[in-house]
């Protein structure tokens, strides 16, 4: 998946991963060239779940 897929699948799944875990808020979710990388961090920090976890959850969302 590319970096424009990846972020069109975000934008789709990003309110049902707010959904599924409370503590996750929209700062957390904000998505931006070249940040991605530390969005994921703060989801790791929030969710416990790693890097490729977290990755596998948005593509197959």
């Amino acid at each position: 998946m590319n970096k424009d897929q990846l972020e069109g699948k975000w934008k789709q799944v990003k309110g049902q991963f707010k959904q599924k875990y409370g503590k996750v808020t929209e700062d957390d979710l904000t998505y931006s060239e070249g940040k991605f990388d530390e969005m994921i961090g703060k989801l790791q920090e929030k969710t416990g779940k790693t890097k490729e976890e977290l990755q596998d959850e948005i593509n197959n969302w």
